[in-house]
């Protein structure tokens, strides 16, 4: 299968599944604005409905972060093809923290102080999030590949003195450390995906439910402008309303933490860099996982994979299974009692799951 015909598979799973879906929703209200305001608060206003948005996020609050992560200092690292906005603090085994869509670093906010007492805590936001620079297009949409996300995360961890590191990525991130196991083995010790199987499992195993569940892996995957357009039209709308739909614990997105992530998210910038994350991802970053297939090439650190038991992933996939497909070592894990955000919704049972795992 080509990649115009994968598109257009994934495209007609994704729109037969709008068909049900809306005939349910005729029989209640639609979900507004200003009731996703209501569930998920911000404790700064926001864009409305087509607004006019700058090209990059407001700059950061130094109060608000020492708030969420005490002692942690920020620095701007360039690799060779972004800069990054990184958080540290910590003297101990280096733990690379890597976080998802829509988020940035502050997803691990509630156990990244914590682990900060028994490792050297590393919190990026990736490229085209957060703080972080935001590159342009490129024709094959290389410049958001995991290959290009994976090396800024290997070069910010050797600009920081760390070689090889312990690493747990959620979301996109669990994607991003996937690639770093591939391309970069001899400096991952370890590694802890949340709440993902792999990308190329997912998108092979399409399914009407899953297209229904997971739009925004086919609506961000169309040609620019058309999503970008859509999601800029009111992106603090669509935030709140991809958040709502994979959360399932209310009050588990603090105001504050709401407030900074429609900072970030609420801009040219990232709108156009998420389009771009997932263009890569069913596109070029699909190819490089067939090629790797082939050559047998497989993730050889131990492997931990934790997943929400309330979320679509360990629903529709045996996570454990999906990964001993890819991994040439061991592979353990769990359902946490949450949905997708397991570091914000199930916070404890994160952290006692990193230390079990991550400890000598």
């Amino acid at each position: 299968m080509n990649r115009r015909d994968f598109t257009s598979y994934g495209l007609g799973a994704a729109f037969a599944a709008f068909i049900p879906a809306a005939a349910g929703a005729q029989s209640k209200s639609a979900v507004s604005p200003s009731d996703l305001a209501k569930e998920l608060p911000s404790a700064q206003p926001v864009p409305g409905a087509c607004a006019s948005l700058s090209e990059l996020p407001a700059p950061p609050s130094a109060d608000t972060s020492q708030k969420l992560l005490p002692g942690f200092q920020a620095r701007r690292i360039r690799t060779s093809g972004a800069e990054i906005n990184v958080l540290t603090k910590g003297n101990g085994r280096p733990l690379l923290l890597i976080h998802g869509h829509p988020e940035t670093h502050l997803t691990w906010h509630k156990i990244a102080p914590a682990l900060a007492e028994d490792y050297t805590v590393v919190l990026p936001d990736l490229r085209g999030y957060g703080d972080s620079s935001k590159p342009g297009y490129s024709e094959d949409h290389s410049n958001y590949s995991f290959h290009a996300m994976a090396l800024d995360q290997v070069e910010v961890m050797r600009q920081l003195g760390h070689e090889r590191f312990l690493v747990a990525g959620h979301d996109r991130g669990g994607r991003v450390a996937h690639r770093l196991c591939l391309d970069h083995p001899n400096a991952v010790e370890k590694v802890a995906l949340l709440d993902v199987a792999p990308t190329l499992t997912m998108y092979e195993q399409t399914t009407k439910e899953f297209a229904t569940k997971y739009l925004w892996w086919f609506l961000q995957i169309q040609p620019a402008p058309m999503p970008e357009h859509l999601i800029g039209l009111d992106p603090a709308y669509y935030l709140r309303d991809h958040l709502a739909v994979q959360g399932k614990t209310p009050g588990a997105i603090s105001p504050e933490v709401m407030a900074e992530y429609i900072r970030c998210y609420c801009c040219l910038g990232t709108i156009r860099a998420v389009c771009e994350d997932y263009r890569a991802a069913a596109g070029l970053d699909l190819e490089d996982d067939r090629e790797d297939e082939s050559r047998n090439k497989y993730i050889q650190a131990p492997l931990l994979a934790l997943w929400g038991a309330k979320g679509t992933v360990g629903h529709l996939w045996d996570v454990l299974a999906t990964w001993r497909a890819k991994s040439n070592n061991t592979v353990s894990g769990k359902p946490l009692p949450c949905g997708h955000l397991l570091p914000e919704e199930d916070p404890e049972g994160v952290l006692a799951e990193f230390r079990d795992f991550f400890r000598l």
